[in-house]
């Protein structure tokens, strides 16, 4: 072999350069609680039936490429018509369905930060450009200054967070009115923490006819490893984001899981009054805390800001005490800022510990 015959990689694209690819830490640690992954399996019913389902299919073959039987199991769980529903490779894959459909080249998404960083980064995977309005220093949103933002700034595209990752605050349904109200722009309104929080905002896709709601199973449904996630959107939005969808893009193994979860649902969703009880004592005590302030959840995780410490040396405490958290001080709006999952309550017990006693004590 000579030089002639080395080959050098070929260039990614230049306006991804700087980019860097989505690396939560998956670190092994005793304790996790980092990602807001529910602490509870799925119950043993539910595997059992998925296990006989998976038994019955046929893998040699492409799934239903529509998931018809899918599609109206949720829409009648949810209280709404199959041709509102769509599902997707986790709510992520939701996300870029819809900016492949709606946003690209000399089109603009716009965000009010801090929120979730997916979706930034997949705006810009997307080719679209990414405005960011800012939220309130208690995270809310300013309905009047939002709206002139989006008058100023005509985006086509508007993101919704509610409850809000990583500030745990929920948006009112006038909020969404009002921001559905101020221009022609497509308002995704993400809902992926929205049972925690309880009732949510669907009915008002039937309202406004340029509102998607996107929501998970990963969280309260106990199936964060299965990659699930769903819309409820007008049909004519469903069919654009058909065009983008990739062919066969939700397997058997997807589809399976989806109808084996809603002949289980009240079993499943048992744990979310144990994780909202869990969730209000770890506020009330991160409340109590010398140096730290907590921040309001509707979700199953609590933003807190370290006063005293550097955040960055906080986390890094904790998970040398075997507790794992996510570290959120370098985003704007959440300066020294640590975000804790709600665990079981041996875990919260042990975070608390490792937090109260070693680092802010009482």
């Amino acid at each position: 072999m000579n030089d002639q015959d080395l080959r050098l990689a070929p260039e990614g694209r230049t306006d991804l350069a700087d980019l860097k690819p989505y690396r939560a830490p998956q670190l092994d640690a005793p304790v996790k609680l980092n990602t807001n992954e529910s602490p509870f399996p799925p119950p043993d019913s539910f595997t059992l039936e998925l296990q006989q389902r998976i038994a019955g299919l046929s893998l040699n073959r492409y799934p239903i490429r529509d998931f018809t039987e899918v599609r109206e199991g949720l829409a009648g769980y949810l209280g709404t018509l199959t041709d509102r529903v769509w599902l997707a490779n986790g709510s992520n894959e939701i996300i870029l369905q819809l900016l492949l459909a709606y946003g690209g080249p000399e089109r603009k998404v716009m965000t009010f930060e801090p929120t979730y960083g997916m979706h930034g980064q997949i705006t810009r995977i997307s080719g679209t450009r990414h405005l960011r309005a800012r939220r309130n220093p208690d995270f809310t949103i300013h309905p009047e200054a939002s709206i002139e933002a989006i008058q100023l700034h005509r985006p086509d595209v508007v993101f919704l967070c509610s409850p809000n990752n990583p500030t745990g605050n929920s948006n009112s349904a006038e909020e969404v009115i009002a921001i559905c109200e101020a221009s022609s722009a497509l308002v995704v309104l993400d809902e992926a923490y929205i049972e925690f929080a309880g009732r949510g905002h669907l009915r008002l896709v039937e309202e406004c006819e340029n509102l998607v709601v996107s929501r998970s199973f990963s969280k309260s449904w106990r199936l964060a490893g299965a990659r699930i996630g769903y819309l409820v959107a007008p049909p004519r939005i469903i069919e654009e984001v058909q065009k983008v969808r990739l062919p066969y893009h939700f397997s058997a193994l997807s589809q399976a899981t989806v109808l084996t979860a809603l002949n289980h649902v009240e079993e499943i969703m048992g744990t979310i009054e144990t994780l909202n009880f869990e969730r209000a004592k770890m506020f009330e005590e991160l409340s109590t805390m010398r140096g730290v302030t907590a921040f309001p959840s509707d979700a199953n995780f609590i933003l807190f800001r370290c006063e005293s410490r550097p955040a960055p040396e906080v986390w890094q405490a904790l998970l040398d005490r075997g507790v794992l958290v996510r570290d959120f001080s370098d985003v704007p709006g959440c300066e020294n800022c640590l975000r804790v999952s709600v665990g079981t309550h041996e875990e919260n017990e042990k975070f608390l510990e490792a937090l109260s006693v070693q680092l802010f004590p009482r």
